[in-house]
């Protein structure tokens, strides 16, 4: 083992679905003596299994795994908790003499760990409710007049982040975009010899995993897990219908699209999110990035982090 390992410094593994990023954190985990943390805004859900590629229990029972199954449909979650939350499983970690292995593809959560979340307010439920019950377009008009900056660099098809921007905005007076730049620059200096990938593949490759997971979701049973988490509260929660595979099997249960096209339609906007999540990376990452072939072994991209 190597004197990083020794010490038990976190290592973060992050890029987007599909990269094989699960598969690999497992693989260091059982060679290295650590236990993952995951970094899945959506895997914090009870329920949410099929759709978020969440680890399977015989993966779980190999390493212990952190940050899963936490919340109800009916709750909310944000980086505010998130950060709490793997701040804590990290000491209990170390204090293991094990090593925190953070893995996932929310880059929100690995910049508000690494660089703490500036000074932005917490959420206002009633103000929450009220901003979530306007049409998108009309938020979108909002942003445009009171942030340009943030609307030009926003997900426009993404309601939970208008959502948040134009929460924040109301609260402060403030434009979102000074305030989500406002990460505290001493956080990380607080984190030696922390050690951040990115995995990232050839777009065909890329396309091609992405497909084969999807059918794989389907073939699992995806449709009649959406079914259940309908009678549990899915559809009220905000957040947790972003999760793609989960919007789209509820628009099929509706009768908006056969199921052919439902499969088809995931594994577009599941393309369209990876792309989104090579974009945060690169521009907020300062991450080191790990290029991966089919052909490559998980050991000898081991080689490369470990």
């Amino acid at each position: 083992m190597n004197s990083v390992n020794s010490v038990f410094h976190p290592i973060f593994i992050a890029g987007p679905t599909a990269a094989g990023k699960s598969e690999i954190a497992l693989a260091l985990a059982e060679k290295i003596g650590g236990e993952i943390i995951s970094a899945d805004s959506m895997q914090v859900y009870r329920g949410l299994d099929i759709g978020t590629a969440k680890p399977s229990p015989d993966e779980r029972a190999r390493v212990p795994h952190h940050l899963l199954d936490i919340c109800d449909l009916t709750e909310a979650f944000d980086a505010a908790q998130f950060i709490r939350l793997a701040q804590k499983a990290v000491a209990e970690i170390q204090a293991r003499n094990k090593t925190p292995i953070f893995c996932g593809g929310t880059g929100l959560y690995f910049k508000a760990f690494l660089d703490g979340l500036g000074e932005a307010p917490a959420t206002d439920p009633q103000l929450r409710t009220e901003i979530e019950a306007a049409p998108l377009e009309q938020l979108l008009i909002e942003l445009r007049e009171r942030d340009p900056v943030t609307f030009k660099k926003i997900d426009q098809k993404n309601p939970r982040r208008v959502v948040r921007a134009i929460e924040v905005i109301r609260l402060t007076g403030k434009p979102f975009s000074e305030q989500r730049a406002n990460w505290n620059p001493e956080v990380r200096s607080q984190k030696p010899q922390s050690r951040y990938f990115c995995l990232k593949r050839e777009t065909a490759d890329q396309h091609a995993r992405i497909n084969v997971r999807v059918d794989e979701m389907f073939r699992r049973g995806l449709v009649a897990e959406t079914e259940s988490l309908l009678k549990q509260g899915l559809a009220e929660n905000k957040t947790a219908m972003q999760a793609i595979g989960y919007r789209q099997v509820v628009e099929h249960l509706r009768g908006e699209r056969n199921l052919a096209e439902t499969i088809e339609l995931v594994k577009i906007r599941t393309r369209q999110f990876a792309k989104r999540q090579l974009t945060w990376f690169r521009r907020h990452g300062n991450c080191q990035w790990i290029y991966l072939s089919p052909k490559q072994s998980v050991q000898e991209i081991l080689g490369r982090i470990s």
